[in-house]
């Protein structure tokens, strides 16, 4: 067990009656310095011991800094080959060892068909073949919606490339596998996606079991909310039992563990070692009102509705994420590919989060190397699904294979 602080000048602007309550849930020592005792929960490619005997094998679509490939590979099942159009991506995990036997390649899928993997599935030459793959998700995500539909048409998007990963799918005939994007393809403007993937799943002979999924509910320190579509060949009737739940759920069900605290999994990345070298300030006109927020609190705190003294915003009028900060205690909230600049999650010190501890909160390895800049390496992070999600989810899958 390890001890955390927070001093006290990380939280001396909030004003004295959100101060008085936030302050509630914590220990203080002498000088008035928010104390936690906490064990780091992160793991490194090194402690990875896979067991690969189950003669399953897989191939990654739209692979980008790996998420959905650790969580294939801790699932048991090696990864013959990725593909992904970002070169930093490619190289990222050109660059982790973890993925040495893996054949990265940085292409487009829509320039290939399943006769480009034929050689590498004769010599691979597996007992059964899954297909892995989330296509780009920016038609369907909630920031479209402030566009009408006349104008985003995202059926016709050419980010939407669920039609080129069907090709793929008709071409190779895997076992099963799964497409992952988010929750919003659900909403009813984005019907025509979810039409297409049903449609294709019929034409291909495919049964499939579709997973609405909180990534918090299944141990992930992160509010993230997904959905998987998860096919075979066979019947199929795939669940995910959840792991965790707030204090209610947990009350209700003893069963239950209680959401994963944040502080666990990023407390030890809170130092210069880590921070060196990233633009982590929050500079410029919201900068002072930031340090004003209490944690797990966003710009609301400021509003009149929140009993604020002189308000800065209205209630309602500005994104959620909006000086959205985080509290160690709860999960974090979403983790974005590209953030606004005034978007959170932000630290409970008032600054961005650096790589490392996005990383953390996505269940990257703590070893796990992001090519590139900082900012290519959040969007990479970003967009990724969390591994030791992709792990349960692909050995949910391969019951039914």
């Amino acid at each position: 067990m390890s001890l955390y602080k927070i001093e006290k000048t990380y939280f001396e602007n909030v004003t004295p009656h959100q101060r008085e309550e936030m302050l509630a849930a914590f220990d203080q020592d002498k000088d008035g310095n928010i104390v936690i005792p906490y064990e780091h929960k992160g793991y490194t490619c090194k402690d990875i011991k896979v067991d690969r005997s189950n003669g399953i094998k897989a191939i990654s679509m739209f692979s980008g800094a790996g998420g959905l490939d650790i969580g294939t590979q801790l699932a048991g099942i090696p990864v013959l080959s990725s593909l992904d159009i970002f070169e930093d991506s490619v190289k990222t995990m050109q660059q982790n060892s973890f993925f040495k036997d893996t054949l990265h390649e940085c292409g487009d899928i829509t320039r290939i068909d399943g006769t480009h993997y034929a050689e590498l599935l004769k010599k691979e030459n597996p007992d059964k073949l899954i297909l892995v793959g989330g296509p780009p998700c920016q038609p369907f995500s909630k920031a479209g919606y402030w566009v009408t539909n006349e104008k985003r048409n995202s059926s016709e998007d050419p980010r939407n490339l669920i039609v080129p990963y069907f090709k793929i799918i008709s071409d190779l005939r895997p076992d099963g596998f799964v497409l992952e994007n988010v929750e919003s393809i659900l909403h009813p403007s984005n019907h025509e996606a979810v039409e297409t993937i049903a449609e294709n799943m019929e034409r291909l002979g495919y049964h499939y079991s579709m997973l609405k999924i909180n990534a918090a509910e299944y141990g992930i320190p992160q509010k993230r909310k997904r959905v998987f579509f998860l096919a075979s060949r066979k019947p199929i009737e795939a669940t995910l039992k959840k792991t965790h739940g707030n204090e209610k759920e947990c009350l209700a069900d003893p069963s239950l563990l209680p959401y994963e605290r944040v502080v666990d999994y990023i407390a030890k990345f809170d130092t210069q070692e880590y921070c060196a070298g990233e633009k982590l300030d929050a500079e410029g006109k919201w900068a002072h009102e930031l340090t004003c927020i209490p944690f797990g609190r966003n710009y609301i705190a400021l509003t009149a509705r929140d009993g604020y003294p002189d308000p800065v915003f209205v209630a309602g009028k500005r994104y959620w994420l909006s000086l959205l900060k985080l509290h160690p205690f709860e999960p974090s909230w979403t983790i974005i590919a590209s953030p606004g600049h005034w978007e959170g999650p932000f630290h409970w010190k008032s600054r961005r989060l650096n790589v490392r501890e996005l990383a953390a909160i996505q269940t990257f390895p703590d070893d796990y190397i992001f090519y590139g800049s900082t900012y290519s390496a959040h969007k990479q992070i970003g967009n990724a699904v969390p591994p030791l999600l992709g792990k349960k989810v692909v050995e949910e899958l391969c019951r039914w294979i």
